[in-house]
């Protein structure tokens, strides 16, 4: 079944030097991106991190700081990576928890504001662990009885993402093959920021979404605990968290 798109979709994958959002870089990027009308483009890119890439992460995709030592770095090719993304929605595996996230916080870096406000996220990881709790490789073997050669390289994860998405919408009467339901589906729809470290609750207002504030109004938080806002601005969230955080703070001041 091919995908039912009301503008492109742009399925993903990260290589990267570690799994903290904040603070690793991508080292590699494989993107395609499907069309309304079905035409696909792909692009993948070796990216230099700018940092070692430590031997536990380069064990997981065989990418060596030999493979990066040309490439471009990130903020080199910001501009022409959010030109092929323009006005797209986005699908990953595991893109809503770390993917996406990362990779605004590479443009925030960079001193380029990504607009994420008004694209739709599928995570075929949510679907996938909501129908059939795995990981990639076994969902490539369940949806799509083959299996996945050359686990986590960029571009063999993202084009098995892309199969098993289609094949989760041929198999599940009940998805729709819609990007907005989808987007809903996998779970995105209620974070405030990407790292979901804040979320929306039953009445649409911002609470915590971890540690000791967990559950409580985010504006009630920063009215009485108002150290708490410094603590956060100064620990190990990701530039977006703190964004949000603070427009949050200055809605609550000024409002």
């Amino acid at each position: 079944m091919e995908l039912n798109l009301k503008r492109p979709l742009v399925v993903f994958d990260l290589e990267t030097t570690g799994i903290s959002i904040s603070t690793d870089r991508i080292v590699e990027i494989a993107l395609i991106k499907i069309h309304p009308d079905g035409k696909e483009e792909s692009r993948v890119m070796k990216i230099n991190p700018g940092m070692p890439i430590p031997p536990e992460s380069t064990a997981i995709h065989g990418i060596s700081d030999a493979d990066v030592a040309n490439a471009p770095k990130f903020e080199e090719v910001a501009r022409e990576l959010a030109e092929f993304m323009k006005n797209c929605d986005f699908a990953g595996f595991n893109s809503n928890k770390f993917d996406f996230p990362l990779l605004v916080e590479e443009y925030l870096r960079a001193g380029i504001d990504f607009d994420v406000e008004n694209r739709k996220f599928i995570d075929a990881q949510r679907i996938f662990h909501v129908m059939e709790p795995r990981n990639l490789a076994a969902a490539y073997k369940f949806y799509c009885d083959k299996s996945l050669e050359n686990a986590h390289s960029a571009e063999a994860d993202t084009r098995a993402t892309l199969e098993v998405l289609k094949a989760q919408i041929d198999k599940y009467e009940q998805l729709k093959n819609d990007v907005d339901y989808l987007h809903s589906f996998s779970g995105q729809s209620k974070n405030v920021d990407l790292a979901g470290r804040m979320v929306y609750n039953d009445q649409g207002k911002e609470v915590f979404n971890f540690g000791k504030h967990r559950g409580k109004l985010v504006e009630q938080v920063l009215k009485q605990d108002q150290g708490y806002y410094q603590w956060m601005m100064d620990g190990d969230f990701s530039r977006d968290t703190k964004r949000r955080l603070t427009q949050i703070k200055l809605r609550t001041k000024f409002g």
